[in-house]
């Protein structure tokens, strides 16, 4: 797949998700999609967005930076992992923060 060039900051997102105690703000750029996500402290994905998603668990596997802060991971595999700044992480389906 080919894609024209294209620019654009952060700071003017597409589109813009709340949700319980955290926001997505989304860039639409290349045919793809890349969010920065703020969680407030105490977020937990299977409080905070199992009721929208539907599901246990996260299941949109997606790749992720850590800017600040720390961030615990459990997959449902029981594998577990804290995220720190610096981080860069692959996530497949499958896990809570």
């Amino acid at each position: 797949m080919r894609h024209e060039t294209e620019h654009k900051g952060s700071g003017a997102p597409s589109k813009t998700r709340g949700f319980p105690h955290g926001k997505a703000e989304i860039v639409s750029i290349g045919g793809a999609e890349v969010g920065r996500i703020r969680f407030e402290p105490g977020w937990r994905c299977s409080n905070d967005v199992k009721r929208i998603a539907g599901t246990e668990s996260f299941q949109a596997p997606h790749f992720q930076y850590h800017f600040s802060g720390r961030l615990a991971i459990r997959m449902d595999d029981g594998t577990e992992l804290i995220a720190k700044p610096g981080d860069i992480i692959s996530l497949p389906s499958g896990h809570d923060a």
